[in-house]
């Protein structure tokens, strides 16, 4: 762990970690351009307390949704076309390896998705020897309607929640979750707004989560100080929750202008923090 506090020397290895533009935003947050799959494999095994991952969910296949109450097609940019069953499973199931690799004993991973995906995602995370801990509904009250009135209203999404084997121990701050939740035990059925246009002031991500899901997924499996990766980072919210919450964050992204628009919104929740959770907190995580 380097001694001085200034973020770029703080995270000055990554630069061999094959990403072609490191932004050290803070002691506590870093982002990485580059292609995940090639830049998972040059980090240090077992260094992540937590992984949260949006994965392409492969829905630009030609399809319609509503937008602003108007017809549009389904196309989230080539990142998310399918290519086929085959390729699109071993895909998915590349990334989870490697993000396997990267967790610590007792770390976790989350990963979010609809029926496109989560069901690929949830077959290689037991090939794999992940631990299913459990299944999130995320549930969106506005959901768009079903313009072909030929299903129904597509309304939530699914987050699989897994330890990376067997015999980790993993966190769950059980009792954060029951105070948030009135006291009661809380289910597994998350009623959770989309990203506000707070959320959006620098641009927007087509699969941007709202920040009170990510904090909540954070505050639930991790504690102060621990390391979180989002190997799909997109506009940053991961890592806006994270410092936030006095977590340490990377984020890996292949697309440059996503990437700035999580620079700048990580960029203005470090500010209230600029020195990292190290200032709040006296646990730092082993950092290569």
């Amino acid at each position: 762990m380097p001694k001085a506090l200034d973020p770029e020397s703080r995270w000055s290895w990554l630069s061999q970690a094959g990403a072609e533009a490191v932004h050290a935003l803070s002691a506590s947050a870093c982002l990485l351009r580059g292609d995940a799959l090639e830049i998972l494999p040059k980090l240090p095994r077992g260094r992540f307390d937590m992984v949260f991952a949006d994965p392409p969910y492969f829905l630009s296949s030609g399809g319609i949704t509503c937008k602003s109450g108007r017809m549009a097609r389904v196309d989230k940019g080539e990142w998310d076309k399918p290519a086929g069953f085959r390729k699109d499973y071993d895909f998915t199931r590349n990334w989870l390896s490697l993000c396997r690799r990267v967790l610590a004993p007792d770390g976790t991973i989350w990963v979010s998705g609809t029926r496109h995906v989560i069901y690929m995602v949830g077959c290689a995370m037991q090939e794999l020897g992940y631990k299913l801990l459990n299944e999130i509904i995320w549930y969106k009250r506005n959901a768009p309607p079903n313009l072909s009135c030929r299903y129904f209203t597509h309304s939530t999404e699914t987050i699989l929640w897994a330890a990376r084997s067997e015999k980790s121990r993993h966190v769950f701050n059980y009792d954060a979750m029951k105070s948030q939740n009135k006291g009661r035990q809380m289910r597994n059925l998350w009623e959770i707004s989309p990203p506000s246009k707070q959320e959006k002031r620098y641009g927007k991500h087509p699969t941007q989560k709202p920040e009170a899901l990510l904090e909540r997924i954070i505050e639930a499996s991790t504690n102060p100080g621990q390391l979180i990766l989002d190997p799909f980072c997109g506009s940053g919210t991961t890592g806006v929750a994270a410092v936030r919450l006095g977590r340490w964050f990377l984020g890996i992204d292949s697309d440059p202008k996503y990437l700035e628009v999580a620079r700048k919104r990580i960029g203005d929740e470090s500010g209230l923090d600029a020195e990292g959770p190290q200032a709040r907190h006296s646990r730092q995580p082993k950092l290569w």
